[in-house]
């Protein structure tokens, strides 16, 4: 049976390959492990295994393995907050995570800005687009993220990093890679909306099913669960 330490060296191998297929440094792509509903233990088997930026989608159950974490005494961990975000939930985002990737509305923002610690680093957040359009899916419209980016990078509690998305899945690698294009596409777009500045360097697309098509389109993170933690159980 693979341990995680295992699918993770397969994940790093299929990043560095594709990278090289692109003519792009493997060091350009950083691998973001999804941890939701698997435990400390699992956490801390990756970080044994040298992985220190983990994935989020549910805020109680983030910022409780956050603590149970740091109480296993592994501290330096990175902790991204992938999932939609209620504004009552900003607060504790604000408080325990590193990077918030899921922004889609300026209110969300705002919050996260106004109830960052004096005492920590800014907020690294990306905006999570809809790049689909889809009506049940969480993001902002892409004809409406420049207007919010320049909003968003205007709070001093943020630093805004790049875009995030989730796009449907398509029947083939070309049709795959066509969806990414889209969302390569409005990250110039935003980029050079914003006057093109150095921090504004993250585009997160690609998860364990087609982290290759994300990055031969320019990808600079991929959020890769099922591939190095194993599949997960169904809802209860």
């Amino acid at each position: 049976m693979a341990t995680i330490a295992t699918n993770l060296q397969t994940v790093f191998r299929r990043i560095q390959r594709a990278c090289e297929q692109n003519g792009r440094d493997p060091a350009s792509v950083r691998l973001l492990a999804v941890s939701k509903t698997f435990g400390p233990d699992a956490v801390a088997e990756a970080h044994a295994a040298g992985q220190r930026a983990f994935g989020e989608n549910y805020v109680q159950e983030g910022v409780a393995k956050i603590d149970a974490v740091r109480a296993l005494g592994i501290e330096g961990l990175e902790w991204h907050c992938i999932g939609p975000l209620q504004s009552n939930k900003t607060r504790l985002v604000a408080e325990s995570f590193d990077w918030v990737q899921s922004i889609d509305r300026l209110k969300i923002a705002q919050r996260l800005s106004e109830q960052r610690p004096a005492h920590r680093p800014r907020l690294q957040v990306c905006l999570q687009v809809n790049v689909d359009g889809a009506a049940t899916k969480a993001g902002v419209a892409p004809h409406e993220a420049l207007a919010l980016a320049r909003a968003v990078a205007a709070l001093p509690g943020l630093r805004l990093r790049g875009l995030m998305a989730i796009p449907d899945p398509q029947p083939t690698p070309t049709a795959m890679r066509a969806v990414f294009a889209r969302v390569a596409a409005l990250f110039a777009e935003v980029r050079a909306g914003l006057g093109n500045p150095d921090g504004f360097d993250t585009l997160s697309m690609g998860m364990s099913d087609d982290l290759e098509a994300a990055i031969a389109e320019g990808s600079t993170m991929v959020r890769v669960g099922s591939a190095i933690f194993g599949r997960r159980p169904p809802p209860a």
